[in-house]
């Protein structure tokens, strides 16, 4: 009875842990950006505001990857995922991502 009691408290405290860690880049879902933002741009700045935000997206995701990176090897070592006392750029990810479908919505309705 005793073990059961200790490997339960202990899958407890392992799940707790492994939900403050940080999450892959590309299971962050997109936040809602209005198409409507970028309905008065041309074609070609359209073009050219994607692929700034396809280089911010890049930056954040790969900032991202290495906050999981990160926790995955604090949690052998201290047990605590170093995002939960650093923070990590989930937030931005999705944004990114959310602006990204916006400008292609966008480029989509006007035909670009």
């Amino acid at each position: 009875m005793r073990t059961l009691q200790t490997n339960l408290l202990c899958g407890f405290v392992l799940s707790l842990i492994l939900a403050g860690c940080a999450s892959r880049p590309q299971s962050i879902s997109a936040s809602y950006v209005a198409h409507e933002k970028f309905m008065q741009n041309t074609c070609s700045e359209l073009e050219i505001i994607r692929a700034d935000a396809r280089t911010d997206l890049q930056k954040y995701s790969s900032m991202q990857n290495d906050k999981a990176n990160l926790d995955a090897a604090t949690v052998w070592f201290i047990l605590i995922p170093a995002s939960q006392l650093s923070g990590d750029h989930e937030a931005d990810v999705a944004k990114f991502k959310g602006v990204i479908e916006a400008i292609e919505t966008a480029q989509s309705i006007k035909s670009c």
